[in-house]
């Protein structure tokens, strides 16, 4: 059952939605069309009034479904995800992180424009820490991004948004190299030195204090409902916390986190070269020390990073990885972030998730030039409300996942509850960025499962041609043996692409299977491919369905997505069978 004395839940967040014109953003990228961004919600956990089982999900070696419950039914609708969000939220403290403490009985401090300084206390223990604060040039109160020890995502640009820096030293409140019973920092004064939280959660509990003080400091210098969080390496381990267990952070920016960051646990085991869970958990005591039973066996972990990712939807999010250092498993960090981005496809919100890996420098930690726009893009529509997210994903050939080897569930269009519109969600039926509803999808897909000609509708293509290059809103298509198939870009960049492809029962019966046969152009290859099976890799490519995506009903529909070296130019015939 949920721990008493948390807060009780306030409604989700609600933003509505709106049908944009795919454009040539300032990276390069073609991307997406997507949603306003959604807004944080105004507590840190509006799930804490939910109930969660004393039970766990079966043990399997691939990543649980997100979507199915504890009592085993799945979520279908965008206000069932909350209570959903506490049971993952809940099964991560058991066995991952340890328990993140609601807010303590008494929390003060003070806001200038150089620091803040926190004072708790509860059960008669207290304890203070502190951070510093660098204000961008204008008038406030600004926007901000906490900088978990002070090394993460570009600090000039982000003052160069509009954002303040709130360099945040999570050092004073969970102490690294400390034995797991002696642990020591502002935390465990409070919680106890052999308290079994992690490091990783005890710092998410000192960031969540430092927005409490923000909040009771009036706005004078700082936005409480404005709230970036970044981190680079372990301290990005220590960003992807924070903003997973506070949905009070508008914008998550882990960098180059690794293992117990974003990797998916299960993947990450099997990555050559990455740091094995062991390490991860030994290293230091990031972890809560219920993983130590899971170490060498991850497939009994009940839920994965992808899930820990998915905690933050519809929240903005931006994951930025290295493929260059095998230690930082970059090919299971891709695996976690297509996993998540399902979650945030589900809820309406697939334009809010980003993320990046193909970056020429390999040095650790180093500023990118390749994230800065895609970074200010995000600053702007996540903590200034200006502008649309980034809404890209940049793959990296060397270090590219493929989801289908690692789910065997589907992906739900979560209904509205009554045609209104929540947490990033679809309204009267249709959705954006590519997501599904009633087999079709708006933008660049098919609508309510049905083909004009071969071709789509609704900003797609007529007879089967392309539309300029397929865009977000283009798309290609064609029928055959009872399907539909249509491709659009999701995003382009010099040397490649990625693609999605829409498959669509067109008939009035049930198939068990399809196939896509699609023509690459010349000097195109793909390097990565999911929710399918390929036979070739250049020319013509035929792609079937993976195992758990080949049974569609009349009028469903699924997708599967590839990655392309080579030049930008959207494959010809793509076209369906059943045969």
């Amino acid at each position: 059952m949920r721990r008493p004395g948390l807060w009780a839940a306030s409604t989700a967040a609600v933003v509505a939605l709106g049908l944009a014109v795919a454009t040539l953003d300032a990276y390069g990228t073609t991307t997406r069309p997507t949603v306003p961004a959604a807004a944080a919600a105004g507590v840190e956990d509006d799930g804490a009034d939910c109930p969660v089982a004393n039970t766990a999900p079966p043990a399997t070696s691939l990543l649980p479904d997100p979507f199915t419950k504890l009592d085993g039914t799945r979520v279908t609708t965008k206000s069932g995800w909350r209570c959903r969000r506490a049971e993952i939220k809940e099964l991560a403290e058991r066995t991952v992180y340890g328990q993140k403490p609601a807010k303590p009985a008494n929390v003060t401090g003070t806001v200038s424009s150089s620091g803040i300084t926190v004072n708790v206390s509860d059960q008669g223990r207290s304890a203070s820490f502190s951070a510093s604060v660098s204000l961008p040039s204008g008038t406030g109160p600004f926007p901000l991004v906490l900088v978990v020890g002070g090394l993460g995502a570009d600090t000039a640009t982000i003052k160069a948004s509009g954002a303040a820096v709130v360099s945040y030293n999570p050092l004073d409140v969970g102490k690294e190299g400390t034995a797991r019973n002696a642990k020591s920092g502002a935390f465990y004064s409070l919680y106890g030195s052999t308290s079994s939280t992690g490091l990783l959660a005890a710092w998410a509990w000192g960031a969540s204090r430092i927005i409490d003080v923000i909040e009771q400091s009036g706005g004078a210098v700082l936005r409480a409902d404005a709230v970036g969080v970044t981190g680079c390496s372990r301290y990005g381990k220590g960003a992807l916390a924070v903003g997973a267990f506070d949905q009070r952070v508008a914008l998550t920016m882990p960098i180059e986190s690794g293992t117990a960051g974003v990797p998916a646990y299960r993947s990450v085991a099997q990555e050559s070269g990455a740091q094995p869970l062991s390490s991860g958990y030994s290293e230091q005591p990031w972890l809560g020390d219920a993983f130590g039973s899971y170490q060498s066996n991850p497939g009994g972990l009940p839920v994965d990073t992808h899930e820990v990712l998915g905690m933050i939807a519809p929240r903005g999010l931006f994951v930025m990885e290295n493929p260059h250092v095998d230690w930082l498993g970059a090919t299971s960090g891709s695996v976690a972030a297509l996993g998540g981005a399902e979650i945030y496809k589900a809820l309406g919100a697939g334009g809010n998730i980003s993320y990046w890996s193909d970056v020429a420098d390999g040095t650790h930690c180093a500023v990118r030039s390749e994230w800065k726009a895609p970074l200010q893009a995000s600053i702007n529509a996540f903590l200034k409300k200006s502008g649309t997210p980034p809404a890209v994903f940049r793959v990296s050939a060397k270090k590219a996942g493929n989801l289908s080897q690692w789910r065997s569930w589907t992906t739900p269009t979560l209904a509205d509850d009554g045609g209104g519109t929540a947490n990033g969600g679809t309204t009267n039926g249709g959705t954006t960025n590519g997501g599904t509803v009633n087999g079709g999808t708006a933008n660049g897909g098919t609508t309510n499962g049905g083909t004009t000609n071969g071709g789509t509708t609704n900003g797609g293509t007529t007879n089967g041609g392309t539309t300029d290059g397929g865009t977000s809103s283009g798309s290609s298509g064609g029928t055959g043996g009872g399907c539909t198939a249509t491709h659009r870009t999701v995003s382009s960049w010099n040397g490649g692409y990625q693609g999605e492809v829409t498959v669509t029962n067109a008939g009035s019966g049930t198939i068990d299977h399809w196939a896509v046969a699609m023509t690459l152009p010349a000097g195109e290859e793909i390097a990565s491919l999911w929710s399918g099976t390929a036979s070739g890799t250049g020319g013509i490519v035929t792609v079937r369905n993976a195992a758990y995506n080949g049974t569609l009903g009349a009028g469903a529909s699924t997708t599967f997505g590839f990655t392309v070296n080579g030049p930008s130019t959207p494959p010809s015939g793509v076209s369906c069978g059943t045969s």
